[in-house]
């Protein structure tokens, strides 16, 4: 019978599978909620900073009939933090939140340290990661990344950030190479310390927030960059996933070079599979229907977005911590009993 790993591995790949694997990678698309922290006795903000915390988590959410994948760590802070940028750690139902920021100006970036990941939480991630291998799973798992314009707009003002973009674009594109550098490395070193997938989820480069040309510029290089560095490590396959409505940029998402796209709830599964060819689609169960529905609610829009052709099942962003886990349990049931065209 067919793994986990391998059902992912294959979709990634293009090839035929007996059905549709459900994953939520984390990293911003958290996949952990309260019902997990309460059957594990883990919980934020403590499982933030300890290695062995974050590795129980993401255990209990697929051991617990959840997704069908291990993924850490479960906020998009982690490389703002490690490069100045302060934090705070939140609660056990608020993620952490970025609350000040090391530079004012793309100008600047050279005030930034550098990700050390033999220290802080880009540390503990890894040695997370190093345990989830050592289970020698059939479980796929899925290193995270924060995509470069998020991070970047993570670390001076992101209105300012938007606007030195147009003013300063030779000294924002320094300041880009200095950040996906970076990624770069925290990439190779979460792969290499056992993950199969490399995640990269970008919601702030999106094509509403830049435009086409700006999405093109500022967005698509740095991401390809990532994939290309990281590609021979990251051999399962790989993901980017982007906000907004995608409409106004698919040319520019068929320029990615990632093995799966990934989209929010904003924008139609039947167009995406029509403009973009050469990915696997994954996507988008409504986070709100997720946190607020039921699970026969659930179940009917997991079996909308199989049948209206994604290769993956996956919430559309980041799940809320209130959601119930017998309704991520519909989303993973649904792509057990259904097939396309159902």
């Amino acid at each position: 019978m067919i793994t986990p790993k391998e059902r992912l591995s294959k979709t990634l790949k293009g090839e035929k599978v007996d059905r549709i694997p459900c994953i939520c990678p984390g990293g911003m698309m958290n996949m952990i909620t309260k019902d997990i922290m309460d059957i594990t006795g883990v919980y934020w903000p403590e499982a933030h900073t300890d290695a062995e915390k974050m590795a129980k988590l993401t255990i209990g959410m697929y051991e617990n009939g959840g997704f069908e994948n291990y993924g850490v760590p479960f906020c998009m802070t982690v490389e703002a933090e490690a490069f100045g940028a302060g934090v705070k750690m939140g609660t056990d139902i608020t993620e952490p939140r970025v609350t000040n920021y090391p530079i004012d100006s793309v100008t600047e970036y050279e005030k930034l340290n550098h990700i050390n990941i033999d220290e802080g939480r880009g540390k503990t991630v890894l040695e997370s990661i190093e345990i989830l291998k050592e289970k020698n799973s059939e479980v796929p798992i899925i290193a995270n990344l924060t995509g470069p314009v998020s991070t970047a707009s993570s670390l001076m003002e992101p209105v300012t950030y938007y606007k030195e973009l147009r003013r300063k674009p030779e000294a924002a594109k320094e300041f880009m190479d200095f950040v996906t550098e970076n990624l770069i490395e925290f990439g190779k070193a979460q792969l290499k310390a056992g993950a199969d997938v490399l995640a990269i989820s970008d919601p702030s480069g999106t094509g509403e927030i830049l435009g086409p040309k700006m999405f093109k510029e500022f967005a698509v290089p740095y991401l390809n960059k990532i994939i290309e560095e990281t590609s021979d490590l990251a051999e399962t396959g790989t993901i980017i996933h982007i906000c907004g409505r995608l409409k106004s940029v698919y040319a520019e998402i068929n320029s990615l070079k990632s093995d799966a796209i990934s989209f929010d709830s904003i924008t139609d599964v039947g167009q995406v599979v029509e403009n973009v060819s050469g990915k696997a689609i994954m996507g988008n169960v409504s986070t709100f229907a997720l946190e607020n529905g039921t699970p026969d609610s659930i179940d009917k829009m997991s079996k909308a977005c199989i049948k209206f052709g994604v290769d993956i099942l996956s919430p559309a962003c980041g799940i809320g911590v209130r959601t119930k886990l017998e309704n991520i349990q519909a989303m993973v049931q649904a792509c057990k009993n259904s097939k396309r065209g159902e």
